[in-house]
Order: C-alpha cells, then structure tokens, then sequence
C-alpha cells in the first residue's frame, strides 16, 4: 500500500491507497488549532503578526506528525506501507542550521521529534502563503532584474509578496546573522520529507516553482534571481528534482516507534496545489480544476510554460510531467457570503430551482464581484461595480444580484485564463461551494464545458499517495482512472443555447472592468 500526506494550512492529513482494489484503506487527521492548543494557532498560524507578517511554528508541524503516526497506527497496519510521498502548504519556508542533518541521523524514539529537531532552527517561525510582509522586497527584486516581466519570464510568476524569495530576503536584510548560520532553507514539503527521510532531500519541480527562484525553462535554480535575492543563497537551497525521484528508506524513527517497515521508501514531497492537480485526476492538458473555498483557485495543466502577462497568474511544475496554471482570486466564498448577508437570504437562493427563477436575465445584468481589494485583478475594490436594469442596480429582486455575483466571478475567471491558450473539455468543482448545484451550473454554462464533483474528499492528500505510488512504478493514469471517480449523478452539462449569451457577457464584462480599474 502506499501513504500520502497534506500539510495543510490547518491540518496534517494522510491518505493510505491499495492499488490492487482501488481503495482507500485509511484516512486520518490532525487539526492544529483543536489537537495542538499549545501553540496558540486556532487556524494553523500565528495570530496577531505585525505589518502583514503569517508565521506558523515549525514545532507544530513536527508534534502533528508524531500525533498522525500513533492515529495511524492504531487505525491500520503500517508495515504494508511500501513507498511514502506527500504535499505541503505552498511557499511556506523553514530554517536550519548545520546540525539539521545529524539530528535527523540521531533521532531517539523516545522523545517526539518537536524536541529533538527545534535546535537546529535558526528562524523560530515560519512565513507561509498568507504573508503579505515583503511588498518592498518583491520590488527590490522585480528591480534588479529590470522589472516584474523579466521575473515572470524566468520563474512563471512576478515577485509575490507570499512567495519563498522574498521571505527569504526579508530574514537576511533583518537577521543577517541568523541567515549566515542557516545551512539549509525548506519549504514545508522538503522539509516533511526530510524529516521522513532521516536526511535533507531535494525539492520538487513543482513546489520550487513558487519561490520566484527556479528558472522554468530550465528547471534549475536561476542564477539572476538568486544573486538578487540574497547572498550565497545557492549553497542554502536544496537541488531541485523530480516528484517521483525515491529518496530512500524511511527514517529509522518511523519504523521503530510506529511499525513501518524497514524496506519502505520516501519519494519527495510536492506543493498542495501540484499535489491536488494530481487528486482531482487532471493532470492532462483540456481538464480544469476550480476551487471554491474561502478565495476560489484555477488550475489547470499546460502543455508548455506560457506565462501570463499581466502578472496575475502562476506557473508551476506539473507532478505527472510538464507545467501547470494557478490563478487565485480573494474574492471567492467571501463574496458570495457578503452579498448573502446583505440581501438577508440564506444559500437556497444560490441553487438550481432559485437561479432557474432568474434564467431569462442570464448575462444582461453585470456585476465585478468584489467587495474588498482583489489580487485578479489587482485593484482595491470598496465593493462590487453593478451595470443593469433598474430593478437589478437597486436590490429588489436578490435573485438578479445572486446570478449576476456568481455570472460574474466565473466571467473573471474565464477572462483571467485565457493567457493559458487550454480549452476546457471538463471541470472538476471541489472546496465547500462546489456542493451546490446551481453555482455548478452556472460554471457549466459560462465556461461552455461539462463539470464533474469527486467521490473524495482530501484531494492533495490522495494526490500525494497517487504520488507515492507512481514512485513505485505503478501508471499514474490508471491510478487516477481507479481513484478519481465523478460522484454519481454530480455530473452538470452546459446548455448550449446560452453560449452566445455568455460571450456577450464577456465581452461587456471586460470593458467594464477595464472601465473599473483604469
């Protein structure tokens, strides 16, 4: 069998997989904020950081790997466990000294790792993705390279605030001791599988894309971003590789204290977002995965590593060969909460049978659906632009305000993809919304393409053990034929008759916009 891991913002999650049935053998989690108190982290990081800082403690990641083990060993037998392979919360950054290695070599079963390891840590917390500290670092850099295009044509992004290069220079500009010191600078998934390994291992293609670091035509670290970055950064970092490289055996620590066996393996570690693109079966170029949490995320495979030139985009290695797209948008869940609240409706009015009410309006009534700042596009929104008919502008009918909120945030999506020259021949909806049968439809009917929800649940973690698999020698297609299943009856075609609709709609979407942020 084979073991994935998540560690997530505010959970470690582990997925064991039985190819020869198609199976999901074991499931387990643990939540930070509930079973680790101690670290004062309700929703996985530190509240409270100064000038935009989102730290989490390296410690916390360590005592919920112990804490997973001993769930999962009770829950399953783990000597069958032939190859391991995870994801970590991408852009998260952890730093260690030369000792790193001969802890990890060292490990006494008796003690947790939190304990053993902490030394080694020559930055007490680490930034993760929701830090927006270092705008001044991102310019410095985007300056030296002779602007934001020149960084996002070698790495596949512009200089992101969240990004693990200009964390990294923020530590060396305000700790220039401390950084001289580290030896080596993780991300969260090198980091796990180090730990897992007994030694510091490489970092994947796909998770090292979103340091603004690695040069994507060439998969190496690239020489220009490094120098700007920070001095002598090269010798810090680990080598960049391939997902499925197999690392070696597992550490000693793991199979004495939980019962793993002594031949498992350890392939590497990858991104959440990569991991997922795995999960959710799409790691071919045509399938779209749209993510409607708290921010919605859009996902996708490519065929090369175009990038998108208005810097709004990301470009990643994909786990199964290749690259792959991200583009987030913040206003996702948090709009169509807000515009719930406003017109005091509950999430009736968002389904199938409500929106039918609305149908005849589809693309008529337009609305930018932002009520706070946006990062796609960039611009600091006090609230959602509306253009229509009178009833519409004036909220007395919430059904016209609800269709046009949801037309709209897919019309942004949809126009914020297209630098990524992929048709979309189907799209699979995860994340909390994705549940609701009317928001499908709409995506169905503005993108003009079939959408599918899974069977499971946990898609970076199963990704991880598909990961783990294929490491091992198993076909990742057929792996995700077995895994990836469509719930039954979740499918939702588009009507057709409304393609010429939607592409009005766009277009007039677009000048509004444009109109909107200048």
């Amino acid at each position: 069998m084979f073991l994935g891991f998540d560690s997530s913002t505010q959970s470690l999650t582990a997925v064991l997989i039985d190819p020869a049935t198609g199976e999901i053998a074991c499931q387990q989690s643990v939540n930070f904020g509930a079973e680790l108190p101690q670290y004062g982290s309700p929703s996985g990081f530190i509240p409270g950081g100064l000038s935009g800082e989102v730290h989490a403690d390296p410690r916390m990641w360590l005592d919920a790997l112990d804490l997973l083990f001993a769930k999962l060993c009770k829950a399953t037998d783990l000597s069958k466990v032939e190859m391991i392979a995870g994801s970590g919360q991408q852009h998260g950054s952890v730093y260690l000294d030369e000792t790193f290695n001969e802890r990890l070599a060292m490990l006494d079963v008796t003690p947790g790792l939190a304990g053993q390891l902490a030394p080694s840590l020559t930055r007490a917390t680490s930034p993760i993705w929701m830090d927006t500290s270092t705008g001044k670092e991102c310019a410095e850099i985007a300056a030296v390279l002779g602007g934001p295009g020149e960084v996002c044509r070698r790495s596949g992004s512009v200089a992101i605030e969240r990004f693990t290069g200009p964390q990294i220079r923020r530590f060396f500009k305000q700790s220039p001791a401390d950084y001289k010191r580290t030896r080596h600078i993780h991300l969260v998934s090198s980091f796990m599988a180090s730990v897992l390994c007994g030694k510091s291992v490489s970092v994947d293609f796909g998770d090292a894309a979103g340091m603004n670091l690695l040069n994507l035509a060439a998969l190496t670290w690239d020489a220009n971003l490094l120098e700007a970055t920070a001095p002598g950064l090269l010798e810090k970092l680990p080598m960049p590789a391939s997902v499925t490289t197999v690392q070696g055996l597992v550490s000693p620590y793991f199979v004495k204290k939980y019962g793993l066996s002594a031949g498992c393996r350890c392939a590497l570690f990858t991104g959440d977002n990569p991991a997922s693109l795995v999960g959710m079966g799409a790691t071919a170029p045509g399938n779209i995965v749209i993510s409607l949490g708290t921010s919605d995320t859009f996902f996708a495979a490519m065929p090369a590593p175009i990038t998108d030139p208005n810097g709004f985009g990301h470009v990643f290695g994909n786990p199964a060969g290749g690259f792959m797209s991200l583009i987030c948008f913040r206003n996702g869940s948090l709009a169509r909460e807000a515009l719930r609240d406003r017109l005091g409706v509950d999430w009736s009015a968002f389904d199938c049978a409500a929106l039918e009410e609305t149908r005849e309006t589809a693309g008529k009534n337009l609305m930018l659906p932002f009520f706070g700042p946006e990062i796609t596009p960039r611009h600091d929104f006090s609230g959602p632009v509306m253009e229509g008919s009178a009833e519409f502008t004036g909220g007395e009918h919430p059904g016209l305000q609800i269709r046009a909120l949801l037309e709209g945030q897919f019309l942004n999506m949809r126009r914020h993809s297209e630098w990524m020259a992929v048709k979309p021949e189907r799209i699979r909806l995860t994340g909390g919304a994705s549940k609701n049968d009317g928001i499908g439809q709409l995506v169905a009917d503005v993108f003009q393409a079939p959408v599918e929800r899974l069977e499971i649940g946990n898609s970076a973690a199963l990704g991880a053990a598909l990961l783990a698999a294929a490491a091992a020698g198993e076909p990742l297609d057929s792996l995700q034929t077995s895994f990836c299943r469509p719930e039954t009856g979740s499918g939702l075609m588009p009507d057709r008759s409304l393609a010429p609709v939607y592409e009005e709609a766009a277009r007039k979407f677009g000048a509004l916009l444009e109109k909107a942020v200048g």
